[in-house]
Parts: C-alpha cells; structure tokens; sequence
C-alpha cells in the first residue's frame, strides 16, 4: 500500500497523524505544502476526492485572515482551487491517500483500517 500524507509540518493536527502513522507501522510519504508546494493538479485531485467545501479550512486562522472579497469568491470548485494554491494553509488537513482511498482531517478511528 502505498500511503501519502499532505498538510504543514506544524499544525498539530498533521503531528498527530504522523505519530499515528509511525506508531502503527504505516510507511508513508510527506507532502509538506511550503516545502513541496501545492500546485492546480494536486487541487484538482483533492477536489475529485472530496466537494471542494470539504477542502477550505474555513475555521483555521489562515482563511480568517483573507479579505472578506477573496473569501467570497470562493464559490465553486474552479474559485477554490485558485484561492487555496495561493493560500495553501486554508487547505483542511491532514489529506491521507492510501492508495485509491482518500481520508481528509485526523480521526484515529477512521484511520484503523490503515493498519
């Protein structure tokens, strides 16, 4: 199986989910957003994987800081994709590719099924 995990390093959410990998013995590549960036195609097949409304971190601190224009352009998945490769920390993580599989956030039991 072949196990990808993208988000930022720091978030705490992304931690725990690497600790939670590694403690289960589940081999995995990190797709860290700054150090490996974030481009239209990855969007793309975040998109494909879950509704682009399930992609935009409207709770975290980045998409709160967006000017109130930017946000409301965000109203399809064309307009979230444009918005989120420039701000690729408004994107809700952690994002698990297990294979053809996709999980999107962190719930130890949701990702049992890894190990």
């Amino acid at each position: 199986m072949t196990v990808t995990l993208y988000g930022i390093a720091n978030c705490d959410k992304v931690k725990s989910a690497r600790r939670f990998l590694d403690e289960n013995g589940i081999a995995h590549v990190f797709h860290d957003y700054r150090k490996n960036g974030v481009d239209a195609a990855l969007l793309t097949r975040f998109v494909e994987a879950f509704d682009w409304q399930a992609l935009v971190n409207t709770r975290g601190t980045t998409w709160r800081k967006l000017d109130e224009a930017t946000r409301e352009r965000v109203t399809d998945a064309a307009s979230a994709i444009a918005v989120l490769e420039q701000h690729p920390a408004a994107i809700k993580r952690p994002i698990l590719q297990a294979d053809r599989q996709w999980l999107i956030g962190f719930d130890p039991a949701d990702w049992r099924m890894l190990s």
